[in-house]
């Protein structure tokens, strides 16, 4: 790993779905210092088999689980704590022109946040992002 990032949210903080694409895009590691996530990643390789899938995953300080994300997926997370602090390790360095993001919500992900929807809190960013189907590809192989 390259880099390392920390990030602190409060309750109903949704971050996500975000990737990096091209030669950009990044493998991650990550875990909880401090209280508890649900953690989502959506398969976005459109040569798998998985292409589209997601799966989720209950993150904590106390359970101490850690996620290894690949290349070629989106992540996005939301606190479930009053409070939370996000560890993650990158295997490449952040490019803003790379950045992308896709709609937690997209109706074709369907996907449970695990938390009342009206706790959740959008930056301006995600509440922006276009929906699964009409993101910019990631440009990943999943060879």
């Amino acid at each position: 790993f390259i880099q390392d990032n920390e990030s602190f949210s409060t309750k109903g903080v949704l971050r996500g779905l975000h990737y990096q694409t091209g030669e950009f895009s990044q493998a991650k590691l990550v875990r909880v210092l401090l209280g508890e996530i649900n953690d989502i990643i959506v398969d976005i390789r459109e040569e798998s088999p998985t292409y589209g899938k997601a799966l989720s995953f209950h993150l904590t300080s106390e359970n101490k689980r850690q996620l290894m994300i690949p290349r070629g997926f989106a992540h996005g997370f939301v606190v479930l704590s009053e409070t939370a602090l996000f560890s993650y390790k990158c295997d490449n360095y952040y490019k803003k022109e790379a950045e992308a993001s896709i709609n937690a919500f997209s109706a074709s992900l369907n996907l449970n946040w695990g938390i009342d929807p009206e706790l959740i809190q959008l930056s301006e960013k995600d509440e922006k992002a276009p929906n699964f189907g009409e993101h910019k590809k990631s440009g990943v192989s999943f060879k």
